[in-house]
């Protein structure tokens, strides 16, 4: 890691040359449809997290136990409390 000013400045520099003399390489380019299927599936996942999480915590409100509410999301009770109890606190 860089310390002093001109060790920084030598870093920058070799790093700005190693951007201006880049060539692409097919054999390692990385297919853009790839890449989108895995950005919508990872949104997807993060909403149904979201979902699930004020599932629970309206499950809780309403008095269902961490056994019924494990039954649901399909592990114990304990797990789901660990899982979900400070984030629906």
């Amino acid at each position: 890691m860089p310390r002093t000013v001109e060790e920084i400045l030598a870093h920058a520099d070799e790093l700005a040359a190693r951007f201006e003399n880049y060539e692409p390489d097919a054999e390692h380019e990385l297919d853009p449809s790839a890449i989108r299927q895995l950005r919508d599936a990872v949104v997807e996942q993060s909403t149904a997290e979201r979902h699930l999480l004020e599932a629970v915590k309206n499950a809780r409100a309403s008095g269902m136990s961490w056994a019924n509410i494990g039954t649901f999301v399909g592990t114990s009770g304990e797990a789901a409390r660990q899982r979900y109890g400070t984030r629906v606190a």
